[in-house]
């Protein structure tokens, strides 16, 4: 076995810590400790060739695309993406002013510049903002479920459908009219299932949904590429500290291991990678998205992680949230247009989809949004969730372009509408250091799960302590699927080391 350890300095100078991938949690956990006296022995292991994790902005149509992270959710003060991002002068001076940063979208998503339906025709913009005035009142009704009245239903979809049908005694209309009513409601039904990164909302969890907090500021962009802010934080490390293309293979934990280089000291974690090298390590800061886990729980940990953790990673829901990228000679859309909606008249959330994937997976795609306008090329992002989404990425570029040509020209009534130049798209789910999105509190989990699989490792006192700490977005209790709950993950893993060395170091770190 070769050890991979061995070239970090020489022993009796403060501890050896790893920290398990390359995203802004593992970025940011490192950062902190690289700020600190005590560690100068810190490795991150990255798997693939690239720092970011899901933050992953490529060069592509001439500009800028997010294959990942999208936006800084509640650009304010009390989020400390946003500060760095600020402070790093990655964003422009609308995402900076402080109207910007104090406007109350309460998470949900703007409403549609053009709704179009199946049939070749358009929705009334009245009628597509009183369905979403009514379906995300629902939504914040589910807050309730915090304070102590009991959920009445399971699931977060459940109790949607029951308060959608209680609604519906009272609509007056004829029945086309309702089922477009309902045909709507089914789109944001599927918005929600993009926001959630799951497949349906019957598998969101009701009772902890309002858990998720929602910071103030309209929702931004990176001018320059989310992964500008990710770049900044690589370049701040030592040069060493970053080693890419390690994937791990297994974590050895409370153990006793020994090298040649450092006689007579012992260390508890010995992490075993897949090209056979090995690293010892006093801590390990394990930064891995729940998907992988969830896929090697079985095989990563040795001894097996205690069984009340390795429930908590079980039962913590993971889906997929794809994008795909479709590049025009001309636009179709209006000028000012940003956000395209498509409504499938023959959909309804009241009812059970049974079609096969292979003929209905486009259906579940929610429209598009229009990117701004690249220097000479016109392109429009498109959001699609769950099951179908998973399915996309089987599919080869040329079968999803020809379908979504299809789609469009079935929409916008126009079956001369020419064809998109170029499509690209993310494959969030295939990608095999992530499987899939992000994390959400599902039917059968509450919150204590995620805290629970926060804490580190072990918990018997008479051991070494802080063998494996565990950060990422599904390590959040309120801030889970976000950029800024991986940031501040990280911090709090760091600043749990930090007190190991140094009780007297209580960071003034946000307090979020």
């Amino acid at each position: 076995m070769e050890l991979g350890g061995g070239n970090m300095e020489a022993p009796g100078r403060g501890p050896r810590v790893l920290v398990v991938g390359g995203g802004i949690a593992g970025l940011g956990a490192a950062q902190r400790l690289c700020s600190h006296p005590a560690f100068r022995h810190l490795r991150v292991l990255e798997a693939t060739a690239r720092a970011g994790g899901r933050i992953c902005s490529e060069r592509s149509f001439g500009g800028v695309v997010e294959i990942g992270a999208h936006w800084i959710h509640g650009p304010s003060q009390g989020n400390p993406v946003f500060q760095l991002a600020a402070k790093y002068g990655l964003l422009g001076d609308k995402e900076l002013s402080e109207e910007n940063q104090l406007i109350e979208t309460g998470g949900h998503v703007g409403l549609p510049s053009v709704s179009y339906t199946s049939s070749g025709g358009t929705v009334s913009l009245e009628l597509v903002v009183e369905m979403g005035k009514l379906f995300y009142s629902i939504i914040d009704q589910t807050r309730e479920f915090l304070r102590g009245t009991e959920a009445p239903v399971p699931s977060v979809g459940e109790y949607l459908k029951k308060e959608i049908s209680r609604h519906m005694a009272s609509w007056t209309e004829g029945e086309e009219a309702k089922k477009l009513k309902l045909a709507i409601l089914n789109n944001f039904f599927n918005v929600e299932c993009c926001v959630s990164g799951t497949h349906s909302m019957d598998l969101v969890a009701l009772a902890p949904f309002g858990e998720y907090t929602v910071l103030p500021g309209l929702d931004c962009t990176f001018p320059g590429g989310y992964q500008g802010l990710t770049n900044h934080i690589l370049a701040s490390l030592p040069q060493d500290v970053m080693i890419f293309n390690k994937p791990v293979k297994m974590i050895h934990w409370n153990g006793s291991f020994q090298e040649a280089g450092s006689p007579g000291e012992t260390f508890p974690v010995l992490v075993e990678c897949e090209d056979g090298g090995c690293f010892l390590a006093h801590h390990v800061v394990l930064t891995v998205p729940l998907g992988f886990l969830k896929e090697h729980l079985d095989t990563f940990f040795e001894p097996p992680l205690p069984t009340e953790k390795a429930e908590a990673i079980r039962k913590i829901g993971f889906g997929t949230n794809n994008k795909v990228f479709l590049e025009f000679e001309e636009p179709f859309w209006e000028p000012g247009c940003q956000h395209i909606q498509v409504v499938w008249e023959d959909t309804s959330p009241l009812e059970t989809v049974t079609s096969a994937l292979q003929d209905a997976w486009v259906k579940k795609l929610i429209g598009f949004i229009v990117l701004p306008s690249f220097e000479s090329a016109h392109v429009l992002c498109g959001f699609i969730a769950g099951l179908e989404s998973e399915f996309m990425e089987t599919l080869s570029d040329e079968e999803v372009l020809l379908s979504l040509t299809r789609v469009l020209r079935q929409v916008t009534g126009n079956p001369q509408l020419p064809a998109p130049k170029r499509v690209l798209r993310s494959c969030w789910h295939s990608a095999p250091y992530t499987r899939g999105s992000y994390s959400y509190v599902a039917v059968g989990s509450t919150g204590d799960d995620v805290d629970l699989l926060a804490q580190p490792l072990p918990a018997d006192k008479e051991k070494a302590q802080l063998q494996l700490l565990f950060a990422g977005e599904a390590t959040h209790r309120t801030f889970y699927s976000t950029t800024h709950g991986a940031l501040l993950s990280g911090w709090r893993e760091a600043d749990r080391l930090i007190a190991l060395q140094d009780p007297q170091a209580q960071r003034p770190g946000p307090k979020l």
